[in-house]
């Protein structure tokens, strides 16, 4: 007590009673700069249509404030989403392969590669199928990711199925417009030969016959690269055992058997691992 009959405060109480504040500041600063990591996230990531090149640039901080690690969906219930997600990415064309599922296992291949999906969300592969898979299972482990129904049927057409080229009606209205380039051209000249060589409907003559010729070959080489595109698609089917074999490099039989035991070191987790699991 002092002279004024006043106790002075206890230096410990004052030492811990300026602690909080700053300790409330700081989580509270902290918390801020999460919230705006995210938002930075949210804004620079679309995850609707989240591919292998934004998976490669997404650090390890981007990734645990974009992702919740202890909600992660795994078990068959991944496996269903994962084989939904592909099969639709398959119809449209934004990926290529044949999917089989297992009993334990999702397996998606092409022609060059594959990928093997597991129920915790590990897979082993190679080759574009491999990286296309790879932010596939990410995105379908997020409990807020809507993952689109299984498609019916076949999503790979058969081979012989397959049309030679596209819609003709752009070509079509190409080669109306074509002709109509040439017929213009034709007059045009002889209309200038008859007026004694007139060199002004002589030059607009020409201009519109190498206008039409010019878009002749437009029409043409759409055509022949419609067909050259439709035969490789044929050939992509039939190398995925579509109408043709199996390919040899499949780490699964035609029974659907593993061929080799698969140990976890082959293995590439897409997830990380929640703090329950560290």
């Amino acid at each position: 007590m002092d002279a004024s009959g006043s106790t002075p405060p206890d230096p410990d109480e004052s030492a811990t009673s300026g602690d909080e504040p700053g300790d409330e500041s700081s989580v509270e600063d902290g918390e801020l700069s999460t919230e705006q990591l995210r938002e930075r996230v949210e804004q620079k990531y679309d995850f609707d249509d989240f591919g292998p090149r934004d998976m490669a640039e997404m650090t390890a901080e981007e990734w645990e404030v974009a992702f919740d690690a202890d909600s992660w969906i795994t078990g068959q219930e991944l496996l269903d989403r994962v084989e939904a997600d592909l099969k639709q990415r398959v119809l449209d064309r934004d990926a290529f392969a044949r999917i089989e599922r297992g009993e334990d296992y999702l397996l998606a291949y092409s022609e060059t590669g594959f990928a093997l999906v597991y129920p915790d969300g590990s897979v082993e592969g190679e080759g574009t199928v491999l990286r296309d898979v790879k932010p596939v299972i990410a995105l379908c482990s997020m409990d807020d990711y809507d993952a689109p129904d299984v498609p019916d049927g076949e999503i790979l057409p058969e081979p012989q199925d397959v049309p030679e080229g596209g819609s003709e009606l752009g070509n079509l209205m190409v080669q109306a417009i074509a002709i109509v380039q040439l017929l213009a051209g034709v007059i045009l000249l002889g209309a200038g030969i008859v007026l004694g060589m007139e060199p002004i409907p002589l030059v607009a003559g020409l201009g519109f016959l190498v206008i039409g010729v010019g878009l002749l070959f437009v029409v043409a080489n759409a055509r022949l690269s419609d067909r050259f595109r439709s035969e490789e698609f044929r050939d992509r089917l039939r190398a995925v055992n579509v109408g043709g074999e199996r390919p040899d490099f499949l780490p699964v039989d035609e029974d659907g058997n593993l061929t080799s035991d698969r140990s976890d070191g082959e293995r590439e987790t897409v997830l990380p691992p929640s703090e329950h699991d560290e």
